[in-house]
């Protein structure tokens, strides 16, 4: 009987294999009210035509659970509900890190309405989002179709962080913006800002008049922040909601200036697709395999290595790209030769995906590690360590005759050579009074 389960239990792997390097999977979309899946219908069409299993439901749906007997239910979470005081079921900011700690990926679009919920789960994560009803404010770049509170702001594509994995290609078209203006925390070095406002904007109440220092400042107002954990684990912070709407993807803007261009498009669209496409780790994924160290020329790791040997290091790195593995072809990689401190850095030089090099170990023995540790912006961390004893010479791995020793030599033997002279006249000479007698 335990035999005629073998072949379905192969095939659920291989089914659950590929829907993880296809992209896709089940994903649970907690919406503030259901018309949101109306106004936001092209950004959920684009997600199911890559293969995403969409399941929505209100934020405060009684029902809600990210996981079931342990296991998550879910591969992605999507948050669409920037008012919501706090989520339902057995959904919580402790629910949804443990989430992210499992390595479930979240997008959370927030607005000018932001309540407790989003703020609390912001913080978790070192982002802070001003207020409630506040909002990004900017005097100079804003839309023709501005209601006069100057809240539907442009965003010049050079505020948007230069990768083509998270973004897309830089588009000369400018980004829509309505919603909140959010700081990132200093001490958090895994949280990044992929789109920041311009200098002449600020994050405040639209009504009231300026009595205090606001929140943010400037390119320090933060409008999209995303988050990399160490487990590789993406999460995306925007501060608008509109951001990702049909009514903003599909709208002209030109900005207020005299002679600004006018764009049929914005470029919100190809934005928040390249942005989703990264979140839901659809790019920008790497894996590693086939690590191998062995003496230069031979094929086979030894047991142990002795201090300055020449060895040859080699792994195979690869990349997914639209579903496929396919050999990286990125540069940067370097590899470090490691006990307490790195006594060897040097780069790993790729050929179709596999990054080799070769070295001389130091000079020094005990236990050391291989060590590959390559980050870059908008891939995934790689990490690899392997382990290996370096031992001391022994004595018969040392030369015979040293060249600097050479002096050393040359005393000893000139020792030697006088001593048998020494001798020889010792015994055979006779003084002449010992003749005569």
């Amino acid at each position: 009987a335990s035999m005629g389960w073998q072949p379905v239990l192969l095939l659920l792997g291989a089914c659950a294999l590929a829907q993880l390097v296809q992209g896709g999977g089940k994903t649970l979309v907690l919406l503030e009210e259901d018309g949101v899946a109306y106004t936001h219908s092209n950004f959920f069409d684009s997600l199911k035509s890559r293969g995403f299993e969409l399941e929505f439901a209100t934020a405060d749906n009684a029902g809600l659970s990210l996981t079931r007997y342990g296991e998550d239910i879910y591969q992605n979470l999507i948050i669409f509900a920037p008012s919501a005081k706090e989520f339902g079921g057995n959904i919580g900011v402790a629910a949804i890190t443990s989430f992210i700690d499992n390595g479930g990926n979240v997008l959370v679009a927030a607005s000018s309405a932001i309540d407790e919920a989003i703020r609390d789960l912001a913080t978790e994560c070192g982002l802070e989002f001003d207020e409630s009803k506040t909002s990004v404010i900017d005097h100079i770049n804003y839309d023709v179709a501005d209601s006069g509170s100057h809240t539907r702001v442009l965003v010049n594509p050079n505020n948007i962080v230069n990768s083509t994995l998270m973004v897309g290609p830089k588009s000369s078209a400018p980004l829509l913006y309505r919603g909140v203006g959010m700081s990132i925390d200093s001490d958090n070095a895994l949280v990044m800002s992929v789109v920041h406002a311009s200098s002449s904007a600020y994050s405040y109440y639209t009504e009231d008049k300026i009595s205090e220092y606001p929140h943010a400042v400037g390119k320090n107002t933060v409008l999209v922040a995303a988050l990399q954990a160490r487990n590789n684990a993406r999460v995306v912070f925007s501060g608008s909601l509109d951001l990702f709407s049909d009514e903003f993807m599909t709208s002209s803007v030109q900005g207020v200036a005299a002679g600004s261009k006018k764009f049929d498009r914005s470029a919100n669209q190809e934005f928040v697709e390249a942005l989703s496409r990264w979140v839901f780790k659809e790019t920008g994924v790497l894996r590693h395999s086939k690590v191998q160290h062995h003496h230069v020329g031979k094929k086979t790791p030894p047991e142990f290595y002795y201090v300055e040997e020449n060895i040859e290091y080699s792994l195979v790195i690869e990349e997914n790209v639209n579903g496929k593995w396919q050999p990286f072809k990125g540069d940067g990689v370097q590899l470090e030769f490691h006990r307490i401190d790195p006594f060897v850095r040097t780069a790993l030089r790729g050929n179709n995906g596999v990054y080799s090099v070769k070295l001389q170990l130091p000079d020094v023995y005990g236990v050391f590690q291989f060590k590959v540790d390559y980050r870059n912006l908008g891939y995934t961390y790689l990490f690899s360590t392997t382990q290996v004893s370096v031992r001391p010479k022994t004595h018969r791995m040392y030369e015979r005759f040293i060249p600097s020793a050479f002096p050393y030599y040359a005393s000893a033997f000139s020792m030697m050579v006088a001593l048998v002279l020494f001798s020889f006249v010792f015994i055979f000479h006779r003084d002449d009074k010992d003749k005569q007698q």
